[in-house]
């Protein structure tokens, strides 16, 4: 763990602060017990002894109260500093794991070929400028209405989210998965226990009057929704896909992306999450991989995946693969979508377990983007443009756009 902490850029110090009281706890605990037995043996003693020694021993029930209901407190304190600490502290990262910062990432492969637009013989625009030529976005109402990092998306651009989200239900249904719409709204309990209130907190909104956080993806209403239970093991994995808007801060952003619907504040999202047994977890996060692959596959995109390093994994993740889609107007690859194996964390923190063979036990917890909207309408339009500002649909998505081959210009 200790090692963990370090490659991870957190605080290392935290691993003996939390052995520190853990130790605490118990012989605080084991005060606490021995008290209490004598208690009990005292309050026989009481009850057989007669003149003086009856009231040294009355005397001694009474100093025995004061001990034991401090002893208490002592034991209830440890325990709440061990658990406040363990809390705080990241998953036990996965060895496979590239060690080091956001740019030390590992490119494990790059599917198809960007196209040369130069050959082609003329220049890309953009999503905001393709946007405004196809009556698909309009980021200067979105500003007017809502502020900065807003947008309309209208015409053919809404058809083309609907598109997008009935296409990965759609996949994700034929691939067994269970389609979920869920709350946007959750308590403080399913926000903290799948990790979002550790370092990314900032990020996060939080109504104060209702004691209710906004979530940033559908993977938090999807881990709490067997929090406190057990489940059997013959019924694993159990495999969701939620459908929901997702609402982010993006503190610590500002002057990043802020043209365009890259880095927004409310965005729609298709997510997978899976419950599994710790063993089959490892073999899940390929799946959920090659699920994610088959989607930007399936809408003729050159992408690469990366295997996410130490540094820029979240709390809770083990291990990260990020799958970047190539934007022609930037010319580099930019974040789509995203899986995360868990392992354990989020469902110790949520009590969810599996029962096996009589035995109950923690279980693993997976999830994976499957789409999120504006990035990959983003990477639609930018990859399928054509010189006249029109967009070819992806064939695969025309069943989901009423039969469009193209997307024309607006008169």
């Amino acid at each position: 763990m200790r090692a963990s902490q370090r490659v991870r850029g957190e605080d290392v110090d935290l691993v003996d602060a939390l052995l520190s009281a853990d130790e605490r706890r118990r012989s605080s605990g084991s005060r606490f017990d021995e008290l209490r037995n004598e208690q009990k043996t005292l309050g026989k003693q009481v009850a057989k002894a007669q003149g003086e020694e009856k009231t040294a021993l009355l005397q001694r029930t009474k100093e025995l109260a004061a001990e034991v209901k401090a002893a208490d407190a002592e034991q209830s304190a440890a325990k709440d500093e061990a658990e406040r600490l363990l809390r705080s502290l990241a998953n036990l990262i996965d060895p496979a794991a590239p060690v080091g910062g956001e740019e030390d990432f590992v490119t494990l492969e790059e599917i198809g070929t960007p196209r040369d637009f130069a050959a082609e013989g003329f220049e890309p625009r953009d999503h905001v400028e393709l946007g405004q030529i196809l009556g698909a976005i309009d980021t200067e109402r979105g500003a007017k209405v809502a502020g900065a990092r807003s947008y309309y998306l209208t015409g053919v651009g809404a058809l083309l989210e609907l598109a997008l989200v009935n296409m990965a239900i759609a996949q994700a249904t034929a691939a067994g998965f269970t389609p979920m719409i869920t709350p946007a709204l959750v308590r403080p309990a399913a926000m903290d226990g799948t990790g979002f209130l550790g370092q990314a907190a900032e990020n996060v909104y939080f109504l104060a009057e209702e004691e209710r956080y906004l979530v940033g993806t559908s993977e938090v209403p999807l881990a709490a929704y067997h929090m406190d239970e057990i489940i059997d093991a013959e019924k694993l994995p159990l495999r969701y896909a939620g459908y929901s808007s997702c609402f982010r801060r993006e503190a610590g952003t500002y002057g990043k992306d802020t043209r365009g619907i890259i880095r927004v504040h409310q965005f729609e999202k298709v997510e997978m999450f899976v419950f599994t047994s710790p063993e089959d977890a490892e073999n899940e996060h390929r799946r959920l991989l090659q699920w994610e692959k088959d989607f930007l596959n399936a809408l003729e995109l050159p992408y690469r995946v990366i295997d996410v390093a130490s540094g820029d994994l979240g709390s809770s993740a083990a291990r990260k693969f990020d799958i970047e889609a190539w934007i022609p107007t930037q010319g580099k690859y930019r974040e789509v979508t995203s899986t995360s194996n868990t392992t354990e964390y989020q469902s110790r923190r949520l009590s969810i377990r599996m029962r096996e063979e009589g035995k109950v036990r923690p279980l693993a917890t997976l999830n994976g983007t499957l789409v999120a909207v504006p990035r990959t309408i983003v990477a639609i339009l930018e990859n399928h443009q054509q010189a006249d500002g029109s967009v070819v649909v992806p064939e695969a998505l025309r069943p989901y756009l009423g039969g469009r081959s193209v997307l024309p210009p607006v008169k």
